[in-house]
């Protein structure tokens, strides 16, 4: 295979060259990262400032491409203008801590793998609860085992898959769970305070410990020691509601129907 490496957490994180070293023994592995930490940036894109990209060499056999933008801008820029053939798959990762729930919605990591399956590209968000370093090694051999699969079976177009892995050893782990995202609020706050001028600034905060509503969640799984797979799809369009919302007879001020 062709594979297309990215993450959220810059070219230099552990968790992405974790992957490159063990899918590079038997794919064509391609790294093109931010070249800083994009953590939280969601599916943003880069417009009014020039695209930037410098290779990296993290040693004589590891080498990547460094990009001044987001996930997704290297996701575009990869596939559109800098790989001389189409990767066969994307995977962005290892991302130190969990993206389950609302958190899909402001993840770099999720978003990139979001990007590649708006251009038809089966790809895979990975994340890890917690930051043991001592675990990137077997949770990137799972996910070359996982890649394989994906590879073999295919997605559908326009559906990535979200993986979350808990932060123990894998003979610690309880299996496997084909999840669904929580869309159950974090307990979030905002701690006020003032800095040395007496200027007024607020630090945002949850609560990690989560309770969530149903079983067959993103974090139940997670929480319960299972590794979590989300199939997660990029057409947004609640459906359910369509067929409701063309009998609201909405109509522009003025206008006779």
């Amino acid at each position: 295979m062709n594979i297309l490496l990215t993450n959220d957490d810059g070219i230099y994180a552990q968790g992405l060259w974790a992957l490159h070293q063990h899918l590079s023994r038997s794919h064509e592995v391609f790294v093109i990262a931010p070249d800083r930490e994009r953590t939280a940036v969601g599916h943003g894109i880069t417009l009014h400032t020039p695209l930037r990209a410098n290779k990296i060499s993290i040693t004589p056999d590891a080498e990547g491409i460094a990009v001044n933008g987001t996930p997704a801008d290297c996701i575009k820029l990869g596939v559109i203008e800098m790989l001389t053939q189409r990767p066969d798959l994307v995977i962005s990762g290892i991302n130190p801590g969990a993206n389950v729930g609302i958190n899909l919605n402001y993840s770099g990591t999720v978003s990139a793998a979001r990007e590649a399956a708006l251009f038809g590209l089966p790809a895979i968000a990975v994340s890890m609860e917690g930051n043991n370093r001592d675990l990137l090694s077997d949770i990137a051999r799972f996910i070359g085992q996982l890649a394989e699969t994906v590879f073999e079976k295919g997605l559908p177009l326009g559906t990535f898959l979200n993986v979350n892995i808990p932060g123990i050893r894998m003979e610690d782990v309880s299996g496997i769970r084909v999840s669904r995202q929580s869309v159950s609020l974090l307990s979030e706050y905002f701690e006020k305070r003032n800095d040395p001028r007496n200027r007024t600034y607020y630090w945002q905060g949850c609560d990690s410990r989560h309770i969530y509503e149903s079983p067959d969640t993103d974090g139940a799984a997670l929480g319960n020691k299972y590794i979590s797979i989300t199939p997660v799809k990029c057409d947004m369009t609640d459906y359910s509601i369509m067929e409701d919302l063309k009998r609201w007879e909405i109509v522009l001020p003025g206008i006779k129907n």
